[in-house]
Protein backbone atom coordinates (compact mmCIF):
# COMPACT_ATOMS: atom_id res chain seq x y z
CA UNK A 1 0.00 0.00 0.00
CA UNK A 2 1.21 3.64 -0.99
CA UNK A 3 1.88 6.11 1.63
CA UNK A 4 1.02 9.40 0.41
CA UNK A 5 3.09 11.43 3.04
CA UNK A 6 6.40 9.69 3.56
CA UNK A 7 7.69 12.39 5.40
CA UNK A 8 5.19 12.17 8.15
CA UNK A 9 5.81 8.40 8.18
CA UNK A 10 9.39 8.51 8.73
CA UNK A 11 8.86 10.84 11.34
CA UNK A 12 6.75 8.74 12.96
CA UNK A 13 9.23 5.64 12.52
CA UNK A 14 12.07 7.44 14.17
CA UNK A 15 9.73 8.51 17.12
CA UNK A 16 9.08 4.96 17.79
CA UNK A 17 12.90 3.60 17.57
CA UNK A 18 13.58 6.18 20.07
CA UNK A 19 10.84 5.33 22.63
CA UNK A 20 8.92 8.21 21.57
CA UNK A 21 6.06 6.09 21.12
CA UNK A 22 5.23 2.76 22.64
CA UNK A 23 4.30 0.62 21.28
CA UNK A 24 5.26 0.47 17.65
CA UNK A 25 3.98 -2.71 15.69
CA UNK A 26 5.21 -1.22 12.08
CA UNK A 27 2.34 -2.57 10.32
CA UNK A 28 -0.18 -1.76 12.60
CA UNK A 29 1.01 1.86 12.54
CA UNK A 30 1.72 1.88 8.89
CA UNK A 31 -2.42 1.33 8.33
CA UNK A 32 -3.05 3.67 10.90
CA UNK A 33 -0.46 6.57 8.88
CA UNK A 34 -1.95 5.58 5.35
CA UNK A 35 -5.41 6.32 7.17
CA UNK A 36 -4.78 9.37 8.50
CA UNK A 37 -3.11 10.75 5.16
CA UNK A 38 -6.46 10.10 3.24
CA UNK A 39 -8.22 12.59 5.57
CA UNK A 40 -8.65 15.69 3.20
CA UNK A 41 -9.61 18.02 5.81
CA UNK A 42 -6.40 19.32 7.17
CA UNK A 43 -7.20 20.21 11.03
CA UNK A 44 -8.84 16.67 10.98
CA UNK A 45 -6.00 14.73 9.73
CA UNK A 46 -3.64 16.93 11.96
CA UNK A 47 -5.74 15.64 15.06
CA UNK A 48 -5.43 11.99 13.52
CA UNK A 49 -1.53 12.27 13.64
CA UNK A 50 -1.46 13.98 17.00
CA UNK A 51 -3.65 10.75 17.95
CA UNK A 52 -1.41 8.25 16.99
CA UNK A 53 1.97 10.25 18.63
CA UNK A 54 0.09 10.29 22.05
CA UNK A 55 -0.99 13.65 22.21
CA UNK A 56 -3.93 14.25 24.31
CA UNK A 57 -5.01 18.13 22.99
CA UNK A 58 -5.01 18.74 19.69
CA UNK A 59 -2.90 21.86 18.35
CA UNK A 60 -4.05 23.33 15.48
CA UNK A 61 -2.51 26.01 14.06
CA UNK A 62 -3.98 29.01 12.35
CA UNK A 63 -2.57 28.00 8.81
CA UNK A 64 -4.36 24.83 9.13
CA UNK A 65 -7.86 26.25 9.31
CA UNK A 66 -10.62 25.15 7.13
CA UNK A 67 -12.88 27.21 5.15
CA UNK A 68 -15.68 25.72 7.52
CA UNK A 69 -13.88 27.10 10.43
CA UNK A 70 -13.74 30.58 9.81
CA UNK A 71 -17.36 30.97 8.03
CA UNK A 72 -18.36 29.32 11.70
CA UNK A 73 -16.98 32.17 13.50
CA UNK A 74 -20.12 35.12 14.06
CA UNK A 75 -19.85 38.55 12.29
CA UNK A 76 -19.34 41.27 14.51
CA UNK A 77 -22.76 42.89 14.71
CA UNK A 78 -22.93 46.46 13.36
CA UNK A 79 -23.91 49.30 15.46
CA UNK A 80 -27.12 51.03 14.81
CA UNK A 81 -27.78 54.65 14.48
CA UNK A 82 -29.88 54.78 17.81
CA UNK A 83 -26.79 52.86 19.22
CA UNK A 84 -24.05 55.30 18.06
CA UNK A 85 -25.75 58.32 18.57
CA UNK A 86 -26.68 57.78 22.48
CA UNK A 87 -24.22 55.26 23.47
CA UNK A 88 -26.09 52.01 24.24
CA UNK A 89 -23.79 49.26 23.16
CA UNK A 90 -21.36 48.99 26.18
CA UNK A 91 -18.75 48.08 23.53
CA UNK A 92 -18.44 50.92 21.71
CA UNK A 93 -19.27 53.41 24.26
CA UNK A 94 -17.20 56.61 23.97
CA UNK A 95 -17.85 57.52 27.79
CA UNK A 96 -18.58 61.33 29.30
CA UNK A 97 -17.91 64.54 28.21
CA UNK A 98 -17.66 64.04 24.38
CA UNK A 99 -19.24 66.82 22.59
CA UNK A 100 -22.10 65.09 19.20
CA UNK A 101 -24.87 65.73 17.34
CA UNK A 102 -28.36 65.84 19.06
CA UNK A 103 -30.58 66.96 17.01
CA UNK A 104 -30.02 67.83 12.52
CA UNK A 105 -27.50 70.39 11.59
CA UNK A 106 -28.09 72.14 8.83
CA UNK A 107 -28.37 75.17 6.42
CA UNK A 108 -31.06 76.02 3.98
CA UNK A 109 -30.24 79.29 2.10
CA UNK A 110 -33.22 79.15 0.01
CA UNK A 111 -36.63 78.93 2.82
CA UNK A 112 -39.74 79.65 0.72
CA UNK A 113 -42.58 80.37 3.05
CA UNK A 114 -45.93 80.99 1.11
CA UNK A 115 -47.99 82.57 4.29
CA UNK A 116 -45.51 84.51 5.77
CA UNK A 117 -46.47 86.41 9.22
CA UNK A 118 -48.62 89.89 8.63
CA UNK A 119 -49.06 90.24 12.03
CA UNK A 120 -49.24 94.34 12.90
CA UNK A 121 -48.11 93.71 16.69
CA UNK A 122 -44.54 92.80 14.86
CA UNK A 123 -44.18 95.99 13.50
CA UNK A 124 -41.72 96.67 16.26
CA UNK A 125 -39.15 95.83 13.86
CA UNK A 126 -40.76 96.55 10.66
CA UNK A 127 -37.36 96.43 8.34
CA UNK A 128 -37.27 93.03 10.05
CA UNK A 129 -40.57 91.70 9.48
CA UNK A 130 -40.69 88.21 8.04
CA UNK A 131 -40.32 87.66 3.76
CA UNK A 132 -41.48 85.03 1.74
CA UNK A 133 -37.82 84.01 1.18
CA UNK A 134 -35.32 83.89 3.81
CA UNK A 135 -32.45 81.43 5.07
CA UNK A 136 -32.99 79.05 8.18
CA UNK A 137 -30.21 77.35 9.77
CA UNK A 138 -30.20 74.70 13.01
CA UNK A 139 -27.02 73.72 14.62
CA UNK A 140 -27.66 71.15 17.91
CA UNK A 141 -25.26 68.90 19.65
CA UNK A 142 -25.48 67.33 23.32
CA UNK A 143 -22.62 65.68 25.71
CA UNK A 144 -22.69 63.18 28.17
CA UNK A 145 -21.67 63.92 32.10
CA UNK A 146 -22.90 61.55 33.88
CA UNK A 147 -22.33 57.68 33.11
CA UNK A 148 -23.93 54.47 34.87
CA UNK A 149 -26.01 56.59 37.12
CA UNK A 150 -25.95 54.31 40.47
CA UNK A 151 -24.22 51.84 38.65
CA UNK A 152 -27.40 51.36 36.74
CA UNK A 153 -28.14 51.71 32.69
CA UNK A 154 -29.03 55.82 33.06
CA UNK A 155 -26.73 58.19 31.74
CA UNK A 156 -27.40 62.17 32.21
CA UNK A 157 -26.66 64.04 28.88
CA UNK A 158 -26.97 67.99 28.33
CA UNK A 159 -27.75 69.18 25.09
CA UNK A 160 -28.45 72.18 22.88
CA UNK A 161 -30.74 73.53 20.16
CA UNK A 162 -30.31 76.85 18.31
CA UNK A 163 -32.92 77.51 15.23
CA UNK A 164 -32.44 80.80 13.82
CA UNK A 165 -34.30 82.75 10.68
CA UNK A 166 -32.35 84.59 9.15
CA UNK A 167 -33.57 87.77 6.09
CA UNK A 168 -30.48 87.00 4.53
CA UNK A 169 -31.97 88.78 1.42
CA UNK A 170 -33.01 91.59 2.97
CA UNK A 171 -29.76 93.99 2.30
CA UNK A 172 -31.81 97.25 2.86
CA UNK A 173 -31.94 96.39 6.70
CA UNK A 174 -28.66 94.67 6.54
CA UNK A 175 -29.70 91.13 6.17
CA UNK A 176 -31.27 90.84 10.33
CA UNK A 177 -32.10 87.77 12.07
CA UNK A 178 -35.83 87.88 12.46
CA UNK A 179 -36.25 85.44 14.75
CA UNK A 180 -33.33 83.33 16.95
CA UNK A 181 -35.13 80.20 19.56
CA UNK A 182 -32.67 78.61 22.00
CA UNK A 183 -33.32 75.73 23.85
CA UNK A 184 -31.25 74.07 26.62
CA UNK A 185 -32.31 70.40 28.06
CA UNK A 186 -31.40 68.21 30.72
CA UNK A 187 -31.88 64.55 29.88
CA UNK A 188 -32.15 61.40 31.94
CA UNK A 189 -31.46 58.60 29.56
CA UNK A 190 -32.41 55.05 30.50
CA UNK A 191 -31.16 52.13 28.27
CA UNK A 192 -33.30 50.13 27.98
CA UNK A 193 -34.37 46.22 25.75
CA UNK A 194 -37.51 45.14 25.29
CA UNK A 195 -39.38 44.40 22.11
CA UNK A 196 -42.75 45.55 21.37
CA UNK A 197 -44.72 44.95 18.28
CA UNK A 198 -41.58 44.46 16.48
CA UNK A 199 -39.62 47.14 17.24
CA UNK A 200 -36.75 46.97 20.17
CA UNK A 201 -37.16 49.20 22.67
CA UNK A 202 -33.75 51.08 23.00
CA UNK A 203 -34.03 54.13 25.27
CA UNK A 204 -36.79 56.22 28.01
CA UNK A 205 -35.54 59.42 28.17
CA UNK A 206 -36.96 61.89 30.93
CA UNK A 207 -36.00 66.03 30.39
CA UNK A 208 -36.66 69.48 31.67
CA UNK A 209 -36.58 71.65 28.74
CA UNK A 210 -36.28 75.46 28.14
CA UNK A 211 -36.85 77.35 25.13
CA UNK A 212 -37.31 81.15 24.26
CA UNK A 213 -35.99 83.45 21.76
CA UNK A 214 -34.19 86.01 24.05
CA UNK A 215 -36.52 89.23 23.14
CA UNK A 216 -38.46 91.58 24.88
CA UNK A 217 -42.33 92.27 25.08
CA UNK A 218 -44.15 92.71 22.84
CA UNK A 219 -41.77 90.65 20.97
CA UNK A 220 -40.70 87.84 24.28
CA UNK A 221 -41.53 83.82 23.79
CA UNK A 222 -40.40 81.21 26.42
CA UNK A 223 -41.58 78.17 28.07
CA UNK A 224 -40.02 75.54 30.24
CA UNK A 225 -41.51 71.35 29.72
CA UNK A 226 -41.12 68.19 31.29
CA UNK A 227 -40.44 65.87 28.54
CA UNK A 228 -40.67 62.54 28.21
CA UNK A 229 -39.74 60.51 25.04
CA UNK A 230 -39.12 56.33 24.00
CA UNK A 231 -36.97 55.18 21.40
CA UNK A 232 -37.71 52.02 19.26
CA UNK A 233 -35.63 50.69 16.71
CA UNK A 234 -36.17 48.05 13.64
CA UNK A 235 -33.91 47.49 11.03
CA UNK A 236 -33.33 50.56 9.03
CA UNK A 237 -35.87 52.56 11.05
CA UNK A 238 -36.26 54.69 13.98
CA UNK A 239 -39.30 55.93 16.18
CA UNK A 240 -40.03 58.52 18.70
CA UNK A 241 -42.91 59.00 20.71
CA UNK A 242 -42.43 62.44 22.91
CA UNK A 243 -44.71 64.02 25.30
CA UNK A 244 -44.68 67.45 27.17
CA UNK A 245 -46.01 69.10 30.36
CA UNK A 246 -45.48 72.40 30.16
CA UNK A 247 -44.71 73.81 33.90
CA UNK A 248 -47.48 76.70 34.74
CA UNK A 249 -45.82 80.62 35.19
CA UNK A 250 -47.72 83.39 37.03
CA UNK A 251 -50.24 85.42 34.60
CA UNK A 252 -47.48 88.53 34.78
CA UNK A 253 -44.84 86.50 33.41
CA UNK A 254 -46.33 84.46 31.26
CA UNK A 255 -45.46 85.46 27.38
CA UNK A 256 -47.30 83.01 25.24
CA UNK A 257 -50.10 81.90 27.68
CA UNK A 258 -51.89 80.26 24.66
CA UNK A 259 -48.97 78.20 22.98
CA UNK A 260 -49.89 74.59 23.69
CA UNK A 261 -52.93 75.27 22.31
CA UNK A 262 -50.56 75.54 18.98
CA UNK A 263 -48.26 72.98 19.97
CA UNK A 264 -49.96 70.45 21.62
CA UNK A 265 -48.67 68.30 24.19
CA UNK A 266 -46.55 65.33 22.00
CA UNK A 267 -44.87 64.44 18.44
CA UNK A 268 -44.14 61.80 16.64
CA UNK A 269 -40.71 61.41 14.32
CA UNK A 270 -40.13 59.07 12.14
CA UNK A 271 -36.39 58.46 10.07
CA UNK A 272 -35.69 55.59 7.57
CA UNK A 273 -32.39 55.35 6.37
CA UNK A 274 -31.85 53.68 2.88
CA UNK A 275 -28.46 53.32 1.60
CA UNK A 276 -26.82 56.99 1.96
CA UNK A 277 -30.47 58.69 1.80
CA UNK A 278 -32.19 60.13 5.52
CA UNK A 279 -36.29 60.09 4.95
CA UNK A 280 -38.11 61.83 7.84
CA UNK A 281 -41.20 62.75 9.27
CA UNK A 282 -42.56 64.49 12.45
CA UNK A 283 -46.90 64.87 13.20
CA UNK A 284 -47.68 67.12 16.04
CA UNK A 285 -51.24 67.88 16.82
CA UNK A 286 -52.90 69.53 19.63
CA UNK A 287 -55.98 66.93 20.28
CA UNK A 288 -58.29 68.95 20.13
CA UNK A 289 -61.67 69.89 17.66
CA UNK A 290 -59.72 72.59 16.42
CA UNK A 291 -56.88 71.13 14.85
CA UNK A 292 -53.95 72.98 15.30
CA UNK A 293 -50.95 70.57 14.32
CA UNK A 294 -47.43 70.37 12.05
CA UNK A 295 -46.54 68.15 9.98
CA UNK A 296 -42.82 68.24 8.47
CA UNK A 297 -41.04 66.24 5.96
CA UNK A 298 -37.12 65.58 4.97
CA UNK A 299 -35.31 63.97 2.83
CA UNK A 300 -31.48 63.70 2.66
CA UNK A 301 -29.58 62.65 -0.18
CA UNK A 302 -25.73 62.52 -1.32
CA UNK A 303 -24.09 65.40 -2.85
CA UNK A 304 -21.60 63.76 -5.73
CA UNK A 305 -19.70 67.10 -6.30
CA UNK A 306 -18.78 67.24 -2.79
CA UNK A 307 -16.03 65.40 -2.02
CA UNK A 308 -15.92 63.41 1.57
CA UNK A 309 -18.98 61.86 3.07
CA UNK A 310 -19.43 64.40 5.95
CA UNK A 311 -22.49 66.75 3.95
CA UNK A 312 -25.77 65.79 2.16
CA UNK A 313 -28.43 67.66 0.24
CA UNK A 314 -31.56 68.79 2.48
CA UNK A 315 -35.03 69.25 1.61
CA UNK A 316 -37.37 70.23 4.37
CA UNK A 317 -41.22 70.58 3.85
CA UNK A 318 -42.89 72.13 7.09
CA UNK A 319 -46.93 73.07 7.22
CA UNK A 320 -48.32 73.87 10.44
CA UNK A 321 -47.63 75.96 13.66
CA UNK A 322 -45.36 76.57 15.51
CA UNK A 323 -42.04 76.49 13.38
CA UNK A 324 -40.56 79.20 15.40
CA UNK A 325 -41.13 80.76 18.78
CA UNK A 326 -41.83 84.27 17.07
CA UNK A 327 -44.98 83.53 15.26
CA UNK A 328 -46.20 79.90 16.72
CA UNK A 329 -49.73 80.73 16.16
CA UNK A 330 -49.70 81.17 12.54
CA UNK A 331 -49.45 78.47 10.07
CA UNK A 332 -46.53 78.00 8.38
CA UNK A 333 -46.46 76.68 4.38
CA UNK A 334 -42.72 76.88 3.95
CA UNK A 335 -39.97 74.47 1.33
CA UNK A 336 -36.58 74.71 2.14
CA UNK A 337 -33.60 73.58 0.59
CA UNK A 338 -29.50 73.09 1.31
CA UNK A 339 -27.10 71.44 3.19
CA UNK A 340 -26.93 68.80 6.26
CA UNK A 341 -24.23 67.74 8.26
CA UNK A 342 -24.51 63.89 7.63
CA UNK A 343 -24.87 62.07 11.31
CA UNK A 344 -25.74 58.70 10.29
Amino acid sequence: MTVKHPLRLLIFSLMCLSGGVSPCPAQENRDALTACAKIAAAAERLQCYDKLAGRSTPAVSADTLTDTTVKDTPPEQKQTVMSRHWDLDPASRKHTFVLRPYRSNYLLPVAYNSSPNQDEHLDVDPGGRAQFNEAKFQISFKVKLWEDLLDKKIDIWMAYTQLAFWQLYNTPFSSPFRDTNYEPELLVNFRTDYDFLGFKGRLLTLGLNHQSNGRSLPLSRSWNRVTASVGLERDKLNIFLKTWYRIPERESNDDNPDITRYLGYGELNAVYYWEKHRLAATWRNNLRPANLGAVQLEWCFPLPFIPGDRFSGYIQYFNGYGEGLLDYYTSVNRISAGFMLKDW
